[in-house]
């Protein structure tokens, strides 16, 4: 839309809907034009911008603009950022230079329709007409992880900032973070503004502070990614912090996760009980014992001291839903999936734009957003950390589901065996109904595969802080298949 001001031509920037992508500069190289303002419209409250890192580092423009505040310059480096986008000038040269590599993702900051739709969030319904109010306060309790700044370096001479490049690796933080608070708190509970935590919700919030000497930091991530051909700062797609999150497990004795990552869009029901079957501490004789024999222990209804007990499961599921889009056979088995009482949500996005998706309306996928930067918190002195920026209490954003990337990875946490046989039925239910499946789940490991054999912490001296804050030493691990391609 054109109108005219004191400084000249005013344009104001033009948003697609539904396409979550539109150009934003289409008009600047009229000639006529020395510079251009841009504004926001007014029915929108920000907008994520995606720019090109030369101009992210050009200062002879942003330092007299006023464009963009101090604090959003600053984010800026990291390619992409989320804020309040003011009205401001930038000189027509730098828009003609810049104008094809720059992308608006207005991506429907609205509030939610007056609508009788049911909303599903992680295994949970909300009536949206009369439990919105319910369904916000849900959503705002999930542990919400972004970009951050001021970070002690990664690797002592790496990056202090992961904007622009750890999306995915936040993604993967809030969807284990959903499974550590079911495993300890329960999916029914509910975060408060301002009021005080059980222990454990503190305990896991600092799993994931931005310091190498917690287990799933971004900067442990990072360093981990290296075993999975992952420059540190590179972006990530959802197989590769799949692994990640698998392999990092291993070193987190409190949560003692048992992580499966499924290969070639398969589940084997087997392997996954072989992995989560742990025999108690008082039937070490029982060790040497073979398979067989934890089966029957399992058949029998009496206790006994051999029966296996159940490792809480973290179940990740990557998967290619098409070449360059979504093929619609497969949106009513991924939206059933967010409906099942063992949902964490998934994992994917747009190229090099991940989110968390944790639910759907309709056929509008519901996210949380991790482009938006903000500044390292630590703990404080009495031990606690302050948790009003792990919170998002803005409202939810929201996607059409056409629109996501092929490349996700579905998450599913399953506490105790019930959980997953209830699971496995549900799937056999709901999934593998479709003529064209989106996974398989099968009983026995198949044949032609590799013998499966569950991970297993390697055989080190230190912690697992200390051992991968060398990257020379994840040499011990196994470079997993990397197998999406994310259409660019």
């Amino acid at each position: 839309m054109e109108s005219t001001g004191s400084s000249g031509r005013l344009w104001e920037l033009q948003f697609e809907r539904s396409s979550g992508r539109g150009g934003a500069f289409a008009a600047v190289s009229v000639s006529a034009v020395s510079s251009a303002e841009l504004r926001v419209p007014g029915s929108l409250a920000a907008a994520v911008v995606k720019w090109p890192v030369e101009l992210a580092q050009d200062d002879s423009w942003r330092m007299e603009s006023g464009f963009l505040n101090s604090a959003i310059a600053e984010e800026m480096q990291g390619l992409s950022f989320i804020g309040h986008i003011q009205a401001g000038i930038i000189p027509k040269p730098v828009l003609s230079k810049y104008e094809n590599q720059i992308t608006i993702f207005a991506d429907y900051l609205e509030e939610f329709p007056d609508t009788d739709e049911l909303v599903w969030i992680l295994g949970k319904q909300h009536l949206l007409k009369t439990e919105k109010s319910k369904l916000l306060s849900d959503i705002s309790a999930r542990l919400w992880f972004t970009y951050r700044r001021k970070f002690s370096p990664i690797g002592g001479t790496g990056p202090s900032s992961d904007a622009g490049w750890g999306c995915m690796l936040r993604c993967g933080q809030m969807m284990l973070a959903q499974a550590l608070i079911c495993r300890h708190l329960g999916r029914d509970w509910n975060w408060e503004r301002q009021k005080e935590q059980p222990k454990e919700y503190q305990r896991i919030l600092q799993c994931f502070l931005d310091r190498k000497d917690c287990c799933y930091s971004i900067h442990q991530m990072a360093q981990m990614g290296v075993g999975e051909g992952k420059s540190i700062g590179e972006w990530f797609g959802p197989n590769t912090v799949a692994q990640v999150l698998k392999k990092l497990a291993l070193f987190d004795e409190w949560n003692s996760l048992a992580v499966y990552v499924s290969m070639d869009n398969t589940v084997v029901i087997e392997d996954i009980k072989k992995m989560c079957h742990t025999l108690p501490l008082s039937a070490e004789t029982a060790a040497e014992s073979p398979p067989e024999s934890l089966n029957a222990s399992t058949q029998s209804k009496g206790p006994s001291a051999c029966s296996p007990a159940w490792k809480p499961l973290l179940l990740i599921v990557p998967l290619r839903l098409g070449i360059n889009q979504i093929n619609p056979v497969y949106v009513d088995a991924f939206k059933e999936c967010f409906k099942m009482p063992q949902s964490l949500g998934a994992l994917g996005g747009k190229p090099n734009n991940a989110y968390y998706f944790i639910g759907f309306l309709g056929d509008e996928l519901i996210f949380l957003d991790p482009h938006t930067t903000q500044t390292f918190v630590d703990t404080e002195e009495n031990g606690t950390v302050d948790d009003q920026t792990f919170h998002c209490l803005q409202p939810p954003q929201r996607m059409n589901i056409l629109n996501l990337d092929p490349s996700v990875a579905l998450g599913f946490f399953c506490k105790e065996e019930k959980d997953f046989d209830s699971w496995c039925s549900l799937v056999q239910k709901e999934i593998l109904k479709e003529n064209l499946r989106m996974f398989e789940l099968v009983q026995k490991h198949p044949s032609h595969w590799p013998p499966f054999v569950p991970p297993a912490k390697p055989e080190v001296t230190t912690t697992g802080a200390e051992f991968i804050d060398s990257t020379e030493q994840l040499e011990e691990f196994d470079l997993e298949e990397d197998f999406e391609i994310l259409s660019i």
